[in-house]
């Protein structure tokens, strides 16, 4: 399972500490061990078929006891329905082997599943539900009939009340016969549904008490199938996905927990005496429906499945700090300021409001500079990597005022980017819903059941391989821009330095590794002047 790499890498430094596998630049050893992994997996043309349909692998680079430097490859899930491949390590533990308790714990479930299927297409429970449908029907006919008669039966008394047609004792009887009619229509109907009811109810009491029995077996399956993925760390403690999971705000690992690439390399080498040196993952195939993963593009390890697993097994190594909490923006630039609100330049890497992480944001920013105000000031909101124009309000009137105006959409908004690749159209229209990938935090993905996410663009120019354009955002979703840029549905081009939904870097590295998006322009109505109000800020990139 040790690979040594095909090229020379003596001129090539070990890095200092281990990769923070949840945000991270790939060390040049790991893009070696990716090409080497890449090369191999499009050599084994039976897979390809399947492969297409997207796969996430990842490679650990490894020092063994002597010192020599190779490399250790992995894949999620499985291949082909096998867990064991020659050249990738095992998983942690392989719940497909034919003789294991999953496998038979599932051969009992499916077998739950076919007797549920059988009675729920079975003659008797086909015909107590047909039943009880038409009777409904017949009955609620049957009523609106009586309802409507009776209407008329007391629009024609009243008539005859009104004329003296009638003395009033035969029309107080009248309508008491019609309440009787009404209640006994009323105690009929209610049996004939009880009695239409109770055979079905029947038919169903043993599919009910099968689905109980599916439930809390799979339950236990699933229980005990996670406390078989016994996970180590370097100081050789080990623990199983229950107890690392019962912390988290989830309790119960999701289901996959412990099958993604990263954690079988570390269980692999912790096994084997090989200290983990550098990792990466990255995406093999098409982009699975809705999401936006790049083939060959690296990503960072999943939070809702990894990060408590890894979290764990990373303790007793030397990791990177997170770069996200080692960044320390530079002060923003006042664009406007009056006694109602001042509006910034919000640097790239500065939060808009207060996070965990404790970097910088230009909500402390503000509590900073104007300590006397203790309401809400953040009108609107820029991602932590987006630079630009950012409002912030002095009073609550202010404040409401503003935000109205976000969410009535009168406010006009330009943003400027660099994409990473060249697009033909020279503008047009984008429009694809969006909602919270849970899996992924805090990434997005087009789901047609997702909020409405619309955004105008316009091409101003080409820079090489790179596009260089103007974005009006009619909604203002979280991530709007970045994944109606990178989703095959939209541009299919990621913004330069997007390390979510693109590469993460600069084609040319002229701007590091910054996100190359930028809110140049914002427009809206002065709460209190009743004018409309034009910033601008000038893109540094």
């Amino acid at each position: 399972m040790l690979h040594r790499f095909k090229s020379n890498i003596e001129g090539i430094a070990l890095p200092e500490k281990f990769t923070w596998p949840f945000h991270y630049v790939p060390h040049a050893l790991s893009r070696l061990a990716a090409d080497e992994v890449m090369e191999y997996v499009a050599s084994r043309t039976e897979w390809q078929e399947e492969l297409t349909a997207g796969k996430m692998f990842g490679v650990l680079v490894v020092e063994a006891e002597d010192k020599s430097i190779g490399f250790l490859a992995a894949f999620s899930g499985n291949i082909a329905g096998e867990n064991f491949h020659d050249y990738f390590v095992p998983p942690v533990y392989d719940m497909l082997k034919p003789t294991d308790f999953f496998r038979q714990g599932e051969a009992e479930i499916s077998a739950i599943n076919q007797r549920i299927k059988h009675l729920e297409q079975s003659e008797g429970y086909r015909k107590a539900k047909e039943g009880l449908s038409t009777l409904k029907a017949s009955l609620e006919a049957e009523w609106r009939n009586f309802i409507e008669q009776s209407a008329l039966r007391k629009a024609d008394r009243d008539r005859r009340r009104q004329n003296k047609e009638c003395d009033e004792e035969q029309l107080i009887l009248e309508s008491q016969r019609d309440n009787a009619d009404k209640q006994r229509l009323k105690r009929r109907h209610k049996t004939l549904l009880a009695e239409a009811e109770a055979i079905l109810h029947e038919q169903q009491t043993e599919i009910e008490s099968l689905r109980k029995e599916r439930h809390s077996r799979s339950a236990a399956l699933q229980t005990a199938l996670f406390k078989e993925f016994k996970m180590l760390n370097q100081r050789g403690e080990q623990m199983d996905l229950i107890e690392l999971f019962a912390p988290t705000p989830q309790i119960l690992p999701p289901a996959g927990a412990g099958e993604c690439a990263a954690p079988k390399l570390l269980q692999y080498a912790y096994l084997n005496n090989l200290k983990p040196k550098t990792m990466a993952e990255f995406w093999w195939g098409e982009s699975p429906r809705g999401e936006v993963r790049k083939h060959g593009s690296f990503y960072p390890a999943c939070n809702s499945k990894c990060k408590p697993i890894l979290t764990f097994m990373m303790q007793g190594l030397d990791v990177e700090p997170n770069p996200l909490t080692e960044i320390a923006p530079p002060e923003p630039k006042i664009l406007f300021e009056d006694d109602y609100m001042v509006v910034i330049d919000k640097p790239c890497g500065m939060l808009s409001v207060d996070g965990k992480s404790g970097v910088r944001s230009a909500e402390g920013w503000f509590k900073e500079h104007y300590p006397t105000y203790d309401g809400p000031a953040i009108v609107h909101r820029l991602d932590q990597s987006t630079s630009g124009i950012l409002v912030l309000a002095k009073n609550k009137d202010v404040h409401k005022e503003l935000q109205s105006q976000f969410i009535t959409r009168s406010v006009k908004k330009c943003y400027i980017a660099l994409l990473q690749a060249k697009i033909e159209a020279t503008k047009g229209q984008i429009s694809l819903p969006l909602k919270l990938d849970y899996d992924n935090r805090p990434r997005q993905m087009v789901s047609a059941d997702g909020k409405s996410a619309i955004t105008d663009y316009e091409v101003i120019g080409y820079e090489g391989n790179n596009t260089r354009v103007r974005f009006y955002p009619l909604t203002g979703r979280t991530h709007q821009l970045r994944v109606h840029s990178a989703h095959s549905d939209g541009l299919n081009a990621p913004i330069i330095g997007d390390d979510i939904y693109g590469s993460g870097q600069n084609a040319d590295n002229r701007n590091g590794h910054r996100l190359c998006l930028h809110a140049e322009r914002l427009e809206f109505t002065h709460p209190i002047k009743d004018k409309r109000v034009e910033i601008e800020s000038k893109a540094e990139f």
